[in-house]
C-alpha cells in the first residue's frame, strides 16, 4: 500500500466520526486547536487549575477519539473550534494530543501517524531521567518529507526552543532510535523512562515496551501508554536473544533515516511494519495487561477491530 493512502487513513482508534465543523487544513491550526481541546492532566498546576480528581483519573483511559470529542461536547455545547477554558477540556496525557492531532490531520488531507518515544523538552536537572516518556504527531509534507509535531506545547505555554510543529529529532527520539542507541552504547538506558513522585521508571525495559508501542501506533493500533503485552509485557530476564534480534529489527523499522536536523523520508515501510507485527510477539493480542496510573492494573479485553 502507498504510505501516502495508509496514513490518510483512519485507525479505529484515530477516527474521529462525524468531523467537526469548520477544522481548518492547516497543521499548526490544527495543533493550536487541539491544545485549546485538551489540557494534560498532569499539568493543572502549569496554568493554576486544580484539576478534578475524577477526571485526572478517568479521562485519559478514553482509547478513541470518538469517545474524547463525547466527552468535550457533553462539558461544552460550543463548537469544538471555539476558545474553551480549562474545565470545559479533556483531562488527558500526551498520547491523547498526538492521536486527536493525528486524526484532524488525516480528516483533513494530510497523512499522519502517531509516534511513540522520548523527549527532553520536559525533563529539568532535578529530573531522574533526561528523555522522558511522551508521544507525538509525524505529518507528511507536500515534498514527500516527514515532521514530528507537538500539540501539547503548541499555544506557547511551554517554553521550547523549537517550532512545536517541526520538534528537531533530538529533542524527541522515537522509540526505535532511543532503542539503537542504547543497544550500541551511545546512551545509557537509565537516561529512558518516566519520573514519578514514588521513584522513575527507567531502564531497556522501558525502551523495549515503546518500541513494541511505537510499532503497533504505525500500524493503526495506537493504545494507552500503559498498555503491554507480549515483548512489552516480558520481564527482563526472560527475554531472549532471539527477542532482541526481533526487537533490533523493529528498530531498524521504525527509526527512520535522517536527512536532517527535523524531518526524515518516508523510511517507515508500511509493509514491513504489518510484517514485523504479525509476529505473536508484537501482535496486539484479544487481552493485554494495563498498567493504569491510578485504577490499578486491570485486563482489558479489546474488540477484534482495535488490534490491528
Amino acid at each position: 500500500m502507498d504510505p501516502y493512502d495508509f496514513h490518510l487513513k483512519q485507525s479505529p482508534y484515530s477516527d474521529p466520526g462525524a468531523v467537526p465543523a469548520a477544522l481548518p487544513a492547516d497543521p499548526r491550526e490544527l495543533a493550536t486547536l487541539v491544545r485549546n481541546l485538551l489540557i494534560h492532566r498532569e499539568e493543572g498546576g502549569h496554568f493554576g487549575y486544580a484539576m478534578p480528581e475524577e477526571r485526572r483519573h478517568e479521562d485519559a483511559e478514553a482509547r478513541y477519539v470518538s469517545e474524547i470529542l463525547r466527552i468535550l461536547r457533553e462539558r461544552s455545547r460550543a463548537p469544538l473550534t471555539e476558545h474553551r477554558e480549562l474545565g470545559e477540556r479533556f483531562a488527558g496525557t500526551c498520547r491523547d494530543f498526538a492521536l486527536l492531532l493525528c486524526a484532524f490531520l488525516r480528516a483533513t488531507g494530510t497523512p499522519a501517524r502517531v509516534r511513540c518515544g522520548f523527549a527532553t523538552y520536559f525533563e529539568d536537572d532535578s529530573s531522574p531521567v533526561t528523555h522522558g516518556d511522551h508521544w507525538v504527531t509525524e505529518y507528511r509534507l507536500p515534498d514527500g518529507s516527514w515532521r514530528l509535531a507537538d500539540a501539547q506545547v503548541a499555544d506557547g505555554a511551554h517554553d521550547v526552543p523549537f517550532d512545536p510543529l517541526d520538534v528537531p529529532r533530538d529533542q524527541f527520539l522515537v522509540a526505535g532510535a532511543a532503542w539503537q542507541a542504547c543497544r550500541a552504547g551511545a546512551a545509557d538506558p537509565d537516561d529512558f523512562g518516566v519520573p514519578l513522585p514514588t521513584g522513575a521508571l527507567q531502564g531497556l525495559w522501558f525502551v523495549r515496551c515503546n518500541v513494541v508501542r511505537d510499532l503497533a501506533a504505525l500500524g493503526g493500533v495506537e493504545v494507552l501508554p500503559w498498555d503491554a503485552w507480549g515483548l512489552a509485557a516480558k520481564d527482563e530476564p526472560e527475554v531472549t536473544a532471539d527477542d532482541l534480534a526481533l526487537l533490533d529489527a523493529v528498530a531498524a523499522a521504525t527509526a527512520t533515516s535522517v536527512t536532517s536536523a527535523t524531518s526524515t523520508s518516508s523510511a517507515v515501510s508500511a509493509d514491513e511494519i504489518r510484517r514485523l507485527g504479525a509476529d505473536p510477539r508484537l501482535t496486539v493480542p484479544a487481552e493485554i495487561t494495563s498498567y493504569t496510573t491510578y485504577l490499578g492494573v486491570r485486563q482489558v479485553r479489546l474488540p477484534e477491530i482495535l488490534r490491528g
